[in-house]
């Protein structure tokens, strides 16, 4: 089936995601299994589509999303039969029937670990949602997240520094920017290279709360498992952490502070023993590491360049775009004008050697003695 087909079955009455899932089980022929296969209603306007396209109304929603896709190309419909589709998704019991992506299809490449946490880290938890996203980015891992205030653009923002992948799930169109103080990560995940939007819903839907944790179910599904950084006990991570476990996915969660509120989830977590505790990356590969082999060898995962250009021959320009004071990558890359993959390997060696650290908001030069 191609992808106009795949948006019309999506888009038929009374046809969710698990009603899909169980038919395509059956593997119904296409048209003529499918039409003998619908419930009537469904079948109906299914055989209208095929006959009479334009007289359909399934017809627009095809319409308007190649319109959108002619927008830019960078963006995409994924579908069972898309080459880029993540099999992992097909194992869920209601898989999106569709997918609308903006950015790089070349983050869903690799091993993927979900990443999600309270909207309301302390310092505590956003410097270790950014130590892991960061390390789990060097080592090839892709990290999935839904652009939430937080822990998830926390674990984003740091992915992409590192220069590894990281892929956003959203509640509404990937052309709406919800929250509104993620404009600036929309659209580095747009185009940034590692970077994606994902959305089950057309371009142009906007947040609604129950599009939320049937989100979370692509997040979860996406990934070979879920790290919660931190979760207070009523925390919607928790949804994310109960369908990690009823996808037969790995349960990793960080330890926190019996005096922290925000880290309580977790302890019940750790305390029902429902979850693994990980203390640092190396633990959850350690998990994970033969799964993950599957998508990518861990030998050529992403990693630091220590032949790079020594730091005292840097060009003065990066070194002295650098203060006291956070500056986000873009930033740098507009002033030095080095590319940003350049520039996000030259950080890092910067990095190593002591010269700059990354804190939330960007890169710091550390003083010299």
């Amino acid at each position: 089936m191609d992808a106009q087909a795949w948006l019309v079955v999506n888009s038929l009455t009374g046809m969710g995601a698990l009603r899909i899932a169980q038919l395509v089980a059956r593997q119904p022929a296409w048209p003529a299994g499918w039409l003998a296969a619908l419930p009537s209603r469904a079948a109906n306007e299914l055989r209208l589509w095929l006959e009479h396209p334009s007289r359909s109304p399934l017809q627009k929603v095809v319409d308007e999303t190649l319109a959108w896709q002619q927008g830019g190309p960078s963006r995409h419909l994924l579908h069972r039969d898309h080459p880029a589709w993540p099999a992992l998704l097909n194992e869920l019991p209601d898989p999106p029937v569709v997918l609308w992506a903006q950015g790089d299809l070349g983050a869903l490449e690799g091993p993927k670990l979900a990443m999600v946490g309270t909207r309301r880290p302390t310092s505590e938890g956003t410097h270790n949602a950014q130590t892991f996203a960061r390390d789990l980015a060097r080592r090839g891992w892709c990290v999935v997240s839904g652009m939430a205030l937080g822990v998830d653009g926390v674990a984003q923002r740091a992915a992409l520094e590192a220069g590894g992948r990281t892929v956003a799930v959203l509640g509404c169109g990937v052309d709406v920017i919800y929250p509104a103080s993620h404009r600036d990560l929309h659209e580095q995940l747009s185009r940034l290279p590692g970077g994606l939007l994902l959305s089950e819903h057309p371009p142009g839907t906007i947040a609604r709360p129950a599009f939320f944790p049937r989100r979370n179910r692509i997040v979860t599904g996406l990934s070979l498992g879920t790290l919660v950084v931190e979760a207070t006990e009523k925390s919607g991570s928790l949804v994310s952490a109960r369908l990690t476990l009823e996808q037969n996915r790995e349960l990793f969660v960080l330890p926190g502070s019996l005096h922290n509120v925000q880290a309580r989830g977790c302890l019940t977590l750790l305390r029902q023993g429902a979850a693994h505790l990980a203390c640092s990356v190396d633990d959850i590969i350690a998990d994970l590491g033969h799964w993950a082999e599957a998508f990518i060898p861990l030998e050529d995962a992403v990693q630091p360049s220590l032949s790079a250009t020594p730091a005292e021959n840097l060009p003065d320009s990066l070194l002295a775009s650098l203060s006291a004071t956070p500056t986000p990558i873009d930033l740098l890359v507009h002033a030095t004008g080095v590319t940003v993959s350049d520039c996000q390997q030259r950080l890092l060696m910067l990095e190593l050697e002591g010269w700059v650290s990354q804190q939330a908001g960007g890169w710091v030069r550390l003083p010299r003695s």
